[in-house]
């Protein structure tokens, strides 16, 4: 009779970038002591049953949700079967959050465990690939857009804030002549003479998109003008500001519904 081999325990940490933590994990069975930190952990199981104590309790993540632990609250790890269990992660410092919310309360998931739709998209935008770091324009639009949805998920009411047209503004104008290199929300920021985050809610409620929807919608206009005058689809890639060919066909297909080789097909019939 054959004996079962044991799964390995694994860990796999994403590259540094911007100001997050993230990685991926598997655990056969015990994951981790009870411990604590001061940042927020959050993330998403993918496989199995991820059983921890958490405030006086058990909790058990399930794919599909979303686990809010608060910062400072002692937890532990392990599987909830004897397929184990894996899943992603990422570390925030609670500053960061309190600087996107402008001083509304901290948001406080009560058991750690969120169904909210919203907030497990936010959560998955940040945690999908692990490959790279991200985008920095990117990752700082997605970092808001989760800030907001914790605030949401926990009942948190926003604040609508005042906003500034000029300095919005100026900052799609720079971003509209900035398509073929890297932007970062600090840059806008300077540009616009506001503080990043205002300056993102700002954008947002005035153009009804993100400075990073922005310009990529914008490098795909470009995108689509270079085709249609014969360039290649990596050098309409590269010409537009993506970082490769992929990179660009995954934000058309997202965007347009189709790739662009079958775009382009279409487009000469």
């Amino acid at each position: 009779m054959t004996k079962q081999t044991r799964p390995i325990d694994w860990f796999h940490r994403a590259p540094d970038g911007g100001g997050l933590q993230r990685f991926e994990a598997f655990f056969a069975g015990h994951g981790y002591n009870l411990h604590r930190h001061d940042t927020y952990a959050i993330g998403l199981t993918l496989a199995g049953v991820q059983s921890f104590q958490y405030r006086g309790g058990w909790r058990h993540s399930l794919p599909g949700g979303t686990m809010v632990l608060h910062p400072d609250e002692v937890h532990d790890g392990e599987a909830g079967t004897e397929a184990g269990f894996k899943y992603r992660m990422m570390y925030i410092q609670p500053a960061l959050i309190q600087q996107m919310l402008g001083g509304q309360p901290l948001p406080f998931i009560k058991n750690g465990l969120s169904t909210d739709p919203r907030l497990f998209a936010a959560t998955a935008m940040l945690l999908r690939s692990l490959d790279g770091p991200l985008d920095p324009l990117e990752e700082q639009d997605a970092l808001f857009d989760l800030a907001q949805a914790l605030s949401n998920a926990c009942g948190v009411s926003v604040t609508r804030p005042s906003f500034d047209y000029v300095a919005a503004e100026r900052v799609r104008e720079f971003i509209d002549s900035a398509l073929d290199r890297t932007v970062t929300l600090e840059e806008l920021a300077q540009h616009s003479g506001r503080d990043r985050w205002s300056l993102s809610r700002d954008f947002r409620l005035l153009f009804g998109t993100s400075p990073y929807r922005y310009l990529t919608m914008r490098r795909l206009d470009l995108v689509r003008s270079l085709l249609i005058q014969g360039q290649s689809l990596v050098s309409a890639a590269l010409i537009a500001g993506f970082t490769d060919q992929s990179h660009m066909t995954r934000q058309f297909s997202k965007t347009y519904g189709l790739s662009p080789a079958r775009w382009m097909k279409m487009h000469r019939r």
